[in-house]
């Protein structure tokens, strides 16, 4: 017999699917009446935390963000849902996809805001990383959000390589000439 805290070997993504939905409130606005990015930010986190936590069954921590990109602005007084799923798995991280909407509930138009990718490590309660469950993939949708998923580790990756590679020449004169066309200056 197995114990509760035993680790499945697989779950469906319908497992650990998730919405939250949340009324804009005006404190959740900046100075030109729209939503504060970082009020949507602090949600996504929030809606990643939870998918990923149901998921591998443990405590999980946001290791990065893949790009958030505001689509549409967001207003006060409408609701926002965030739907997260599991999109991918490794060993000890998952990538959970995470669409954002705003819905006008007096004119009921649907705005999609944003679109981003969280990668969450799963911990142990000695915060050590622990193995999670796989995946399992039911419909070509899942299949294809996998397959995109590892494509863009595999490119976040290699540009991480490309920028460690980036080399700032020591000539005032080198660096002067890169700059051409900028809208900056050095002032030496």
């Amino acid at each position: 017999m197995s114990s509760p805290i035993d680790v499945q070997p697989y779950k469906p993504v319908s497992f650990s699917e998730t919405v939250i939905t949340e009324l804009m409130i005006p404190s959740y606005s900046n100075f030109g009446g729209k939503i504060h990015g970082g009020i949507l930010l602090s949600l996504m986190d929030k809606v990643a935390y939870v998918c990923a936590a149901k998921h591998a069954g443990n405590y999980c921590v946001t290791a990065s963000i893949d790009t958030v990109d505001f689509l549409q602005p967001v207003e006060v007084g409408e609701l926002v849902s965030l739907m997260a799923s599991v999109n991918y798995v490794g060993k000890t991280s998952l990538v959970v996809g995470i669409r954002v909407i705003s819905e006008n509930i007096k004119t009921n138009t649907v705005q999609h805001t944003n679109t981003s990718y969280f990668t969450m490590v799963a911990k142990d309660e000695s915060n050590k990383p622990v193995m999670i469950p796989g995946l399992i993939l039911q419909t070509r949708d899942q299949v294809r959000r996998f397959i995109e998923a590892k494509r863009r580790k595999e490119i976040k990756q290699s540009y991480k390589q490309e920028v460690d590679a980036i080399e700032v020449p020591d000539e005032y004169e080198q660096c002067r000439d890169l700059l051409a066309g900028e809208r900056c200056y050095v002032a030496q």
